[in-house]
């Protein structure tokens, strides 16, 4: 398979890429949040950075904005399973990787 630049594979990685777009979506997996308790939530993200994430998901339809609060859509829940697994991929190899980096 080619990742050719329009090809919707490109377009998934594209959304993990951003080291924000999985954090907000997994923070989001309760319920709905407010900007503030978002920001709680996942510390040590800024304002600003936080607001340019959540408005690239809503542009993106996987969070949306009601009444001040953002939540995921139905097809930024369905991008829950992916995240949760590449925690888990993370949680088994991240020591793996950190040693191969300081080799």
């Amino acid at each position: 398979m080619d990742f050719l630049a329009d090809c919707r594979t490109r377009l998934a990685f594209d959304l993990v890429s951003n080291t924000w777009n999985p954090v907000v979506l997994w923070a989001l997996r309760h319920g709905p949040r407010r900007h503030g308790e978002l920001r709680t939530r996942i510390g040590g993200i800024s304002a600003k950075v936080l607001t340019e994430a959540v408005r690239r998901l809503e542009r993106d339809g996987l969070v949306s904005r009601v009444d001040g609060r953002y939540a995921l859509t139905a097809l930024g829940e369905s991008f829950l399973g992916p995240i949760e697994a590449f925690g888990r991929w993370a949680d088994e190899h991240g020591d793996e990787v950190v040693n191969a980096q300081n080799a």
